[in-house]
């Protein structure tokens, strides 16, 4: 297969999958046995579309033209790449965890689940694919659909009332921000491709293309940077696999990648560190990286203080977008992975930890190390990987987006990434430490402390680790943190590639 043929099949692929998982809905075994052939085929597709295009000509296909002058269309690009390579790893992983979680938590509608799944991974290969911001855009909004039923899932008031959020959210600034700086970037320019260096000719008022920035961003709800952020904790009250999706796989990475997109390839690296509209954003996103991980502090729930973490996590990208230097892009591209397997290894965790024990908050993890210890190791690794300490991934993107801040002068940004350090401590290291090294309390005397040689039958088989599944797919990305850490050329080359 050429390059433009396995650039079509990469999107219709997964939607093929959510065809066939809904015709095989009678036969659940064979139904998810569908989903990781399927998973498995889009990485080796994605594989191999990397390895034979040529930067300087990549391949380009047109998929439609709805007006004339403008194509839906789609065409690789480093950063594009990078993000579909993420994706379709993770698709075949957080289905194999789906299948233990949704199996050992009595999930309904998994069919349901499976195939929306499958839809969302279509739409985001789609969004890294794109050739110009109205394709982008599209499948922005596919995307924004399909994970709609996701997140009301369980069917719940709260789970209703958290889709109406997560809708209002992000369609709303999509429509009223992020369209509107599409159609008005079209006006002055003429063209939507995507270029690197940008498409706005010399000349252009500084104002004018600030306030356009200022639009593209908060136009993009799902970068969940404040105040556009509210989404993404209501989320919460979807299943597991589905936050691993949203802080992972698809949705959150594909707003910070618009964000990366827009500043590399509409405005310039270069004109984007001339702009006020960019240094009103990168403090911006230094207040949210700050604010989010002071409030994720204050959570009680795991999940609710995973998702202030994502979304100080998000921050760093969008400050890297913004500083309008090479190694801020350097390290705002690598962080999409490094951030992308260190988080999902939490979420899984957290999961694993609901389905073994059906525990939600950190208080009530005193100890479980003990019971849970594979789980637990796999919680510290990713801890350490956001934190951004060797030997996990995130060392690598946080080193790089200091060293962006240094270049661009910008002390208070560096002394912000360095605090954030420190409070990305204080919030995520505690858990294990509370685990492995604080003492279960009794349920019948909360004063003394249950000692592993002295559990009662009942309390020994509630708390087993949780299924093979989950435990799998848990042992990948936590081995994935590592050897990002060990093997990080591949990934800085594609981010390198993305800065030139």
């Amino acid at each position: 297969m050429n390059a433009e043929m396995i650039l079509q099949l990469l999107i219709l692929v997964p939607v093929l999958c959510a065809i066939c998982i809904v015709l095989l809905r009678r036969n659940p075994n064979v139904r998810e046995a569908v989903t990781l052939v399927f998973g498995g085929v889009l990485f080796a597709m994605v594989v191999m579309l990397a390895t034979r295009i040529s930067w300087g000509d990549p391949p380009l296909v047109m998929l439609a033209e709805p007006f004339p002058g403008l194509s839906l269309a789609l065409s690789p690009e480093p950063l594009g790449i990078l993000f579909a390579l993420i994706a379709s790893f993770l698709w075949p992983i957080t289905a194999i965890y789906a299948i233990g979680y949704m199996r050992g938590h009595g999930e309904s509608n998994q069919t349901r689940f499976f195939a929306c799944f499958a839809l969302s991974i279509a739409a985001t290969i789609g969004i890294s694919m794109a050739a110009n911001m109205l394709t982008l855009f599209v499948f922005y909004e596919l995307l924004t659909l399909a994970t709609f039923p996701l997140v009301t899932h369980a069917g719940t008031p709260d789970a209703k009332r958290a889709g109406r959020i997560y809708l209002g959210i992000l369609m709303g600034t999509s429509v009223a921000l992020m369209l509107l700086a599409t159609i008005w970037t079209y006006q002055i320019t003429g063209t939507l491709d995507f270029t690197r260096g940008g498409v706005f000719p010399e000349g252009t008022d500084k104002g004018v293309m600030s306030i356009l920035l200022l639009l593209f961003i908060f136009g993009t709800g799902k970068a969940a940077l404040m105040p556009f952020h509210r989404w993404l904790p209501a989320a919460m009250v979807a299943p597991t696999p589905v936050s691993a999706l949203l802080h992972a796989v698809a949705v959150v990475k594909a707003g910070v990648f618009t964000v990366l997109k827009v500043a590399i390839y509409l405005f310039g690296i270069d004109s984007i560190a001339d702009l006020q509209g960019a240094h009103f954003l990168s403090y911006a996103a230094a207040f949210t990286i700050l604010v989010a991980s002071i409030v994720a502090m204050g959570k009680d729930n795991l999940k609710a203080r995973l998702a202030y973490s994502t979304i100080s996590q998000l921050a760093y990208i969008v400050l890297g977008a913004m500083i309008g230097t090479s190694a801020g892009v350097i390290g705002g591209s690598m962080h999409i992975a490094m951030h992308a397997f260190g988080k999902i290894t939490l979420f899984f965790c957290a999961g694993a930890i609901l389905v073994a024990t059906h525990r939600k908050n950190v208080s009530e993890l005193d100890g479980i190390g003990k019971r849970m210890p594979l789980t637990m190791a796999a919680f510290t690794i990713g801890a350490l990987s956001i934190i951004g300490l060797p030997p996990m991934g995130g060392t690598w993107s946080k080193w790089m987006l200091i060293q962006g801040t240094l270049d661009a002068g910008a002390w208070i940004l560096m002394v912000v990434l360095m605090i954030s350090s420190l409070l990305n401590i204080a919030y995520l290291l505690v858990i294990p430490m509370r685990a492995f090294f604080a003492c279960e309390k009794s349920k019948e005397d909360p004063t003394k402390c249950i000692h592993p040689d002295a559990r009662d039958h009942t309390e020994v088989a509630e708390v087993d680790e949780a299924p093979a599944a989950c435990l799998i797919a848990i042992g990948v990305t936590a081995i994935g943190c590592i050897a990002l850490f060990i093997f990080p050329d591949g990934l800085y080359q594609l981010a390198q590639e993305v800065a030139r």
